[in-house]
């Protein structure tokens, strides 16, 4: 083997090494916007999927309040039952 490294490098070497250069210079703004539109589409997504989210317990607790709410009307009419029962039990 010679001690000394050649002076001139192929011309196809060069070529190729120039043509990938060209090639990843020339996809960089593609492919930073392509990640930008991922980046946003996926942050818009999760966004929808949270207010869905948010809606669907908002649902959960309102029908629970007219649950509560349906419940005290109805103990009403109850409780005064029992008191005139108790009332005609007591003077009976």
């Amino acid at each position: 083997m010679s001690d000394t490294a050649p002076s001139t490098v192929n011309g196809q070497i060069t070529d190729s090494v120039t043509q990938v250069n060209t090639k990843v210079v020339g996809e960089t703004p593609a492919m930073a916007m392509g990640n930008l539109l991922v980046s946003t589409s996926h942050a818009l997504s999760t966004g929808a999927h949270n207010v869905t989210s948010a809606q669907q317990q908002g649902q959960i607790t309102m029908h629970a309040a007219t649950v509560q709410g349906i419940n005290s009307l109805m103990s009403v009419g109850s409780a005064a039952i029992g008191r005139t029962s108790e009332e005609i039990i007591e003077k009976g």
